[in-house]
């Protein structure tokens, strides 16, 4: 997996999917290859990705249930506010109106809960190799 500088953003309200994402991308982290970033909520997502011009961040995995922003909410604001950047989403419910809501908006991805690591990393893999 080449991942120079590939910056990620994860977007969950529960903080124990923070440390999921850092055991399961450890040897990526650790090497460098990927830097991921993690906001609680919709609003704090948007802050990071406005906190640099332009966002280092290229994708962004955004849970759909939240408090306040939803993340398909989420997905409109990127989708018109930073159009480059790659966006899927995660549901703990794979049902089939989120999925066709997620991806007539522009969503690349959805994945459900438990997420299916390997079929992540595939992804993140097709994206570095479209870079």
């Amino acid at each position: 997996m080449n991942l120079e500088l590939m910056k990620f953003l994860v977007v969950d309200d529960e903080p124990d999917v923070e440390m999921l994402f850092r055991q399961k991308f450890r040897k990526e982290l650790r090497s460098g290859a990927i830097d991921m970033s993690f906001a609680f909520s919709g609003d704090e997502a948007l802050e990071v990705l406005r906190s640099k011009t332009p966002p280092e961040v290229v994708y962004i995995f955004s849970d759909i249930n939240m408090p306040g922003m939803s993340g398909l909410e989420l997905l409109d604001r990127v989708k018109s506010e930073f159009p480059k950047i790659h966006v899927s989403m995660i549901s703990a419910y794979g049902d089939d109106e989120n999925y066709k809501n997620a991806i007539a908006s522009g969503a690349k991805e959805f994945f459900t809960k438990p997420i299916d690591f390997d079929q992540l990393k595939a992804e993140i893999s097709r994206l570095a190799e479209s870079q």
